[in-house]
């Protein structure tokens, strides 16, 4: 059986550019997408705190030390620039491959300067 599992999360990104008129994806900042170990034209979903959007794109690399997140294409109608958004990449594991399973999870803060890293999302109580 296979299980489709969180693989890495960019938590509170803060989108840098919306280009409507380029070919589309999500441009982000090297350095944030080899940490969080999504491979270019890899596919990701967006959540947009501020306004609910949810989308599917893909990633691109962009300028290594930037801080760079630039929602493009259609879907920079869903994102303005200051948005807070949460980016994600999904993949399938096996049951084998889950018992050493770890997502990447990379927190941020303004100016998209990395506050620190986890591998485990705390238990939500109550």
């Amino acid at each position: 059986m296979q299980s489709i599992m969180l693989k890495a999360k960019l938590h509170q990104a803060r989108v840098t550019h919306a280009v409507l008129e380029y070919e589309g994806s999500c441009a982000i900042d090297g350095n944030l997408l080899d940490m969080a170990g999504i491979r270019e034209y890899e596919q990701i979903q967006i959540y947009n705190i501020e306004n609910g959007q949810r989308f599917t794109t893909y990633a691109i690399r962009g300028e290594e030390g930037s801080g760079i997140i630039s929602v493009n294409g259609a879907a920079a109608h869903l994102a303005s620039v200051g948005d807070r958004v949460i980016i994600c990449a999904y993949a399938q594991y096996s049951e084998e491959e889950l018992v050493k399973f770890k997502p990447r999870l990379i927190y941020m803060m303004e100016g998209n300067d990395v506050s620190h890293t986890s591998n485990a999302i705390p238990v939500q109580v109550a």
